[in-house]
């Protein structure tokens, strides 16, 4: 009888154990959203020559940490889309057309949407960008 007392004390302990661990779905997992700037992006960058331009399309998604900030990037998107647009329209010719010069407007881009969030709502929220068209013409 005492062998089966043992087992039963043993059994509640193990269960009592199993529901104060945490699982795997329990645990925060991050919530990360994505927003498009819509409609794409076009505008001119600068030619070979000063009397040269080309046009450049692109359609971003910027990857978003927590699905509740959705509101706050969808108020502050004419700011963070003039300012990419700014970036891209800078970028000579020979940046716009390489892939290392599409990734460093990626890059530069991350870091002023970033930047932008933080001052305007003490919160950076942008994890990252996603360019999922490049389409450049002339030049």
């Amino acid at each position: 009888m005492s062998s089966m007392k043992a087992i039963l004390t043993l059994l509640i302990i193990f269960v009592t154990l199993a529901l104060h661990v945490p699982s795997a779905r329990s645990q925060t997992q991050p919530s990360f959203a994505y927003y498009g700037l819509e409609p794409d992006i076009v505008t001119n960058f600068l030619g070979s020559s000063s009397k040269s331009l080309g046009f450049v399309r692109v359609t971003i998604e910027l990857m978003i940490e927590n699905a509740d900030y959705l509101e706050a990037i969808d108020h502050h998107s004419p700011l963070l889309r003039a300012t990419i647009i700014e970036i891209l329209g800078r970028q000579p010719k020979d940046k716009v057309k390489s892939l290392t010069g599409r990734e460093d407007f990626r890059r530069t881009s991350l870091e002023r949407v970033r930047e932008l969030m933080q001052r305007e709502t003490g919160n950076p929220m942008i994890k990252d960008i996603i360019i999922t068209k490049f389409l450049v013409q002339g030049g």
